[in-house]
Order: C-alpha cells, then sequence, then structure tokens
C-alpha cells in the first residue's frame, strides 16, 4: 500500500506535520530557556513522541476526551491546545489553562476535549473509563482517549480499567506509547522476554493492535480504524505504539552517558525521527513545495515566541485563588 492510499489528502498530511513541529519546536524552546528559572515546575519533554499525539489530535473531535500523563505536552497541543496558555501555566501564571496551579504535569482544558493530566503513573487510564462510562449512559456520542505510557500496564488500575471497558463495551481508546523505558528501567528487567504489551492487553478480550510510534502517516491510518470501531459502538480499542523519548526522563537535557541506554541506540532512533521524515515524504510522496513547508515552520516559530511572551508578561494568580476550585468547601486557614 502506497502513501498516498493511506492518506487520500494531501492537506491531512501537512496538518500532521504542522501539530508535530508545533510540539517539537515548543519543547525545544522549553529545553533552551528552562535554565532561565522562570518555569515554575518539572517538566517531561515529548522529543521523538510526536507523531502518535499529533495523529490522535487529528482523529479525535473536539468534543472527544483526551486523558493523559506527566508527559503531557505533545497530547495538549495535540489536541489543540493553546500554546500561550500552556506556557502561561507552566510559568505559573493566572492566564494558565490551569490557572497557574497545575504547571506542566497537571494541564487541562476542557475547550478543546483536554480532560486533564496528571503526575501519577496509570491514573489517565481510569480517569478516561469513566467519561467513556458517562457518554454510553447518557447517550452521547463522544469518545474517551487515554494517554499512557508502558510502565503503566504494570499498575493494577490499568488491568481493573481494561476489564470494566472491555465488560460494558465503553467508548474508550486506550494508547500506550511504549518509549523502552520507566525512567531508567528498561522492558527486559520488567516484562518477561518476548511478552507483546498489545497482546498481552489482548488477552482481556479487548480489540488490540500495535503501530510504528514514529511514523506519524501510519499511525494516523491505525488510529482512523480504531475510532471507526470504537464509534460503532464494537467496545474499546487498545493500540501500542512503540517509540522513543531523546531527552532525559524529567528536564531539559540529554542523559545517555549515565549509562542506562547507549549513545548508539539514541542515534538509531534518531534516525527514524518523525518530524525529519514526514518532511521528507510531503515533499517526496505528497509534492508539497519546500517554501509552503518554511513559511509553516516560520509561523510556528512566530506563534512560540509570542506564547512566551505572554507568559511573561502575564501576572501570577491572587493567593486567594489558591481556595478555588477546591472539592472541599469551609477550608480554614
Amino acid at each position: 500500500m502506497s502513501i498516498k492510499s493511506k492518506i487520500e489528502s494531501p492537506a491531512i498530511a501537512v496538518e500532521l506535520y504542522r501539530r508535530m513541529v508545533r510540539i517539537r519546536y515548543l519543547e525545544e524552546a522549553i529545553a533552551e530557556r528552562y535554565g532561565e528559572g522562570k518555569m515554575r515546575c518539572p517538566t517531561h519533554l515529548s522529543i521523538g513522541q510526536e507523531a502518535v499525539a499529533a495523529a490522535c489530535g487529528i482523529v479525535l473531535n473536539s468534543t472527544d476526551q483526551a486523558f493523559s500523563t506527566h508527559r503531557a505536552h505533545a497530547h495538549y497541543i495535540g489536541k489543540g491546545g493553546s500554546l500561550k496558555r500552556m506556557m502561561a501555566e507552566i510559568y505559573g501564571k493566572a492566564t494558565g489553562c490551569a490557572g497557574g496551579k497545575g504547571g506542566s504535569m497537571h494541564l487541562i482544558d476542557l475547550s478543546v476535549g483536554f480532560g486533564g493530566s496528571t503526575a501519577i503513573v496509570g491514573n489517565s487510564i481510569p480517569l478516561a473509563v469513566g467519561a467513556a462510562l458517562a457518554h454510553q449512559v447518557l447517550g452521547r456520542s463522544q469518545i474517551s482517549c487515554a494517554f499512557f505510557g508502558d510502565a503503566a500496564m504494570e499498575e493494577g488500575v490499568f488491568h481493573e480499567s481494561l476489564n470494566f471497558a472491555v465488560l460494558k463495551k465503553l467508548p474508550v481508546l486506550f494508547v500506550c506509547e511504549n518509549n523502552l523505558y520507566s525512567v531508567y528501567t528498561p522492558l527486559k528487567y520488567r516484562q518477561p522476554k518476548g511478552r507483546s504489551l498489545w497482546k498481552f492487553a489482548e488477552a482481556y478480550g479487548v480489540t488490540a493492535k500495535y503501530g510504528d510510534g514514529n511514523d506519524a502517516v501510519a499511525a494516523h491510518q491505525l488510529l482512523v480504524e480504531a475510532v471507526g470501531f470504537i464509534r460503532s459502538g464494537q467496545g474499546p480499542v487498545f493500540l501500542e505504539f512503540e517509540t522513543y523519548r531523546w531527552r532525559e526522563h524529567c528536564g531539559p537535557n540529554f542523559d545517555n552517558h549515565i549509562g542506562y541506554r547507549s549513545e548508539a541506540e539514541f542515534e538509531n532512533w534518531k534516525l527514524r525521527d518523525p518530524v525529519s521524515n514526514l518532511r521528507q515524504k510531503l515533499v517526496e510522496c505528497f509534492e508539497v513545495g519546500l517554501s509552503e513547508l518554511e513559511n509553516l515552520e516560520e509561523g510556528i516559530h512566530t506563534e512560540i515566541d509570542e506564547a512566551f511572551e505572554f507568559a511573561e508578561s502575564s501576572p501570577f494568580p491572587d493567593s486567594s485563588e489558591a481556595y478555588r476550585d477546591l472539592f472541599a468547601s469551609g477550608v480554614s486557614e
């Protein structure tokens, strides 16, 4: 099957690229500026993992709800999130998408169907399942999506949630971005030799598939099929996408020197760079002009500069905001 037959419209491929570049350029800018000490929280960057987030953002509707992890930037941006509101949040400003109280790991923006992210491993999964149950009970047309990493499959809540979703045929998409490591521990020390994560999930009776998370076009096609299956009322789908993070688990730097992965492994994965490879496909397979791509890229650089200016110039929240949006009322000082 040719690439053109996978995505009929070059416009979709260009939009995939646009979303991926927004993620890549913004996170590179975060890495460059993090040392200034103005970002008020830890950050977990998604550089190298942009393809799945961008493809999901295109395939899901704005009313569909996505739930993410500590590595949430790409999912939020891919879903159509505001660069200005995200950067203001990371700077701890009142104009942030969580009012400056959540930071990098707790983004939320219901206006684009981003139901929230959480630092607790696996915690996005029951949130998405609960939302899917609500959609089903209330007769809504939306579906929900849980983003999580390979380590989340080692949490009990993953198994409980997946089993419940299959039992109730809930409209939920499970997206596992397998970047091979849980912080510094590779899969070989966490899972039996030869175990396939998507096959492991399939044992629960869920429709499960594997995809190349560094191939944006293939990821998009797989997601189109999965979301169509869910919307037709046939129950949940589990997708495992193999991918790779370039930077350290938490922070703006590279960490190949500390010994848990080799420089050679890193360089081999860089050859599969989802951003540059899609750019090449756009030129060679979709006959998109270089000038069009350069204009797109320049526009994103401008957008990013404006996002940082917005974050810098925005005010910090008033101290009274600490007591707003709490579950408990009447908190004493």
